[in-house]
């Protein structure tokens, strides 16, 4: 199984650890296993992986067609899931709208200050003014009878019916670059147009965060389906490599959402 780990980064290495032990319990019970929610760079090696395998398949599911953060159904390839094997739940946040303002991020921070693990909670969504959240089911429940306020705002969560799925607000935009390398700082000065040391900034100042994890390393190389997000700017979605110039510059296909349009 060795040669799994050489084409992916040294951090992904207890991730890819986890999964190959997730498809020993496929394998060897004949039984289907739910993953958490999973980030799209997470999604993108298991489907690699998965692939090696004849007698397994990887579905996925994360509340809504064009979900970012989804649970994947490991089964023997004759399976076939429904929406319902991947146990996840809409909670919406009712508060007063005329008085208050909610974020993603003041989101986020009060359900992982509230001891709630990442992994159970999938895209926070929102159509301007309503704010919904998609989450495994088993701690719904609680988060409905221990959470009323984010920050200072008072709220009530309420489960919803997936009749009831707001059309998310945010539109990512399909952009091409062309970049010297596959470094953070190379690819965040190129996509928002800053030079190399403002990007450098942005990161030892705390502003960046891939697939979800802040990181202090410009020289961090990214990969397929890894998502950038930029205190201030936005977010960028690596969606594919598309090879090279004959200058040897690398062609990028990414998804931009760009706060500043």
């Amino acid at each position: 199984m060795e040669n799994f780990y050489q084409h992916f980064r040294d951090d992904e290495k207890i991730f890819i650890d986890q999964l190959l032990d997730w498809l020993r319990q496929v394998e060897m019970q004949y039984t289907p296993y739910l993953t958490p929610f999973l980030d799209p760079r997470e999604q993108f090696i298991v489907e690699s992986i998965v692939g090696q395998y004849d007698e397994i398949q990887a579905n996925s599911y994360g509340g809504y067609e064009a979900a970012e953060r989804k649970r994947l159904y490991l089964s023997p390839s004759y399976f076939t899931p429904e929406q319902k094997d991947y146990s996840i739940k809409i909670t919406e946040i009712r508060y007063p709208k005329k008085f208050a303002d909610l974020s993603h991020g003041k989101i986020l921070g009060t359900l992982m200050g509230a001891g709630i693990n990442r992994n159970t909670i999938g895209d926070i969504i929102s159509d301007g003014e309503r704010w919904q959240f998609f989450v495994d089911e088993t701690i719904q429940d609680y988060l409905l009878s221990s959470i009323d306020k984010v920050g200072k705002i008072s709220i009530q969560l309420e489960d919803v019916p997936y009749t009831d799925i707001i059309l998310p607000k945010d539109t990512w935009e399909d952009q091409q670059e062309i970049v010297s390398s596959l470094r953070l700082d190379t690819v965040l000065a190129s996509t928002f147009n800053m030079s190399r040391q403002r990007a450098k900034e942005l990161i030892s100042s705390n502003k960046v965060k891939v697939n979800w994890n802040e990181t202090d390393r410009p020289d961090l190389m990214l990969g397929i389906h890894d998502v950038i997000s930029v205190r201030g700017f936005g977010r960028i979605r690596l969606q594919s490599i598309e090879g090279k110039t004959k200058k040897e510059k690398i062609r990028l296909s990414l998804g931009v959402l760009d706060k500043n349009r």
